[in-house]
């Protein structure tokens, strides 16, 4: 296992993992995961993305790291996550109102999930990365509501980024000139788990 992700690792190196026009809204004193490395490692090396840009969500970290459809890294930044810990979201929560989501429930769960575009309630159109279980990402939006999510997003520490219901949240700026300009159509995400194992979220 040790020698597949060190071959991994290695091939992420050499497709260009730091690349230097990668775009970059990570504060410098919080590194990206070993685990991050290693899952894009994975993916890259056993081409589970399947050609498709792909994305990884370290929640431990709340950082998102994008990869587009070559391999290559696109860009990484600092997410809003769900305020619940865990790692599988609550029978039914997809179906419910935002104001009905209990606190427990507002998890973002961790797995592989093919993302792709779609509506949204308001007439908008969202990448969705579970559409059953109603998990988005999208841009922070200008209505704050008194939850300081700006602040939240540019602080260096992850604590303070669960806040959301469960979808993803980054900048404006990133996900306009990162996530729209890199999954035009669909792609794969792989959240990282924060309480289940790696293997039983993602068993490939």
């Amino acid at each position: 296992m040790r020698a597949l992700f060190k071959s991994a690792i290695c091939a992420l190196a050499a497709l260009g993992f730091a690349q230097a026009h990668a775009a970059d809204e990570i504060a410098r004193e919080q590194p990206v995961s070993q685990a991050a490395i290693d899952v894009a490692g994975w993916v890259i090396a056993s081409k589970d993305h399947r050609g498709l840009p792909f994305a990884i969500i370290d929640k431990a970290s709340a950082q998102i790291l994008v990869f587009g459809d070559d391999g290559k890294l696109r860009g990484m930044a600092p997410a809003l996550l769900g305020s619940a810990i865990g790692d599988r979201s609550a029978p039914g929560v997809g179906d419910k109102p935002l104001s009905a989501i209990a606190a427990d429930e507002r998890t973002t769960p961790a797995g592989r999930f093919f993302a792709a575009y779609g509506p949204a309630p308001g007439g908008k159109k969202v990448l969705w990365i579970d559409y059953a279980t109603a998990v988005s990402i999208h841009p922070l939006s200008e209505t704050d509501h008194g939850e300081k999510r700006q602040e939240r997003l540019s602080s260096p520490s992850p604590e303070d980024n669960r806040i959301t219901h469960g979808c993803i949240n980054v900048s404006a700026p990133f996900y306009d000139d990162v996530v729209r300009a890199t999954f035009k159509k669909a792609g794969v995400f792989y959240v990282l788990p924060e309480t289940d194992s790696m293997a039983e979220a993602l068993p490939a």
